[in-house]
């Protein structure tokens, strides 16, 4: 889906990090397009899988993937262009470094059941976060959000930018019109 609203969805997304310290990610989860996996390989950014160790082929290009975002590279215009709608990911906002952010975010893939059956959570797309996240008490929040400044999403509609932080120890909700 090309978002039509790219230079707005760029704007805003890059609108914190150009203050300076606060740096700009994505989590993408290659099993949403065919076309993630290749163009992360290839994008020039700096990347990384979120599961540990080596993994088959097919694993490897439906895993979740950080990567370091920058304005204006062509990755990221294409990742905005064509991934916006669609659900392949979400942004954060952090001034951690990519080992530190990593290491924070493995710690959600795999949750547990009531029977302590294990379970891959997979809180990367943003219609799961931007369900789950309004449902978190503050420790929960602390948990989740660690050194993230925010966390970014498209809403249901795609029409607006959703802009998670805390404040207070509560969540705090941004909706940013795209039209």
């Amino acid at each position: 889906m090309v978002s039509s609203n790219s230079e707005k969805i760029t704007n805003l997304l890059w609108s914190i990090p150009q203050a300076g310290g606060i740096y700009l990610y994505a989590i993408l989860d290659g099993a949403r397009n065919e076309g993630i996996y290749p163009a992360i390989l290839q994008s020039g950014c700096e990347y990384e899988c979120l599961y540990r160790g080596e993994l088959d082929s097919g694993l490897a290009e439906a895993a979740p993937y950080l990567v370091k975002l920058e304005k204006d590279k062509l990755f990221s215009n294409w990742l905005i262009d064509e991934g916006w709608g669609d659900s392949w990911g979400v942004f954060i906002h952090t001034a951690a470094t990519f080992r530190d952010l990593k290491r924070h975010l493995r710690k959600f893939l795999m949750v547990y059941d009531t029977d302590t059956k294990p379970m891959y959570f997979r809180y990367y797309d943003p219609r799961v976060l931007r369900t789950y996240l309004p449902t978190c008490n503050s420790e929960e929040l602390a948990t989740v959000f660690g050194p993230v400044t925010s966390y970014l999403m498209e809403d249901k509609n795609s029409n607006m930018l959703l802009h998670f932080s805390i404040n207070a120890n509560k969540l705090e909700t941004h909706q940013h019109s795209l039209t």
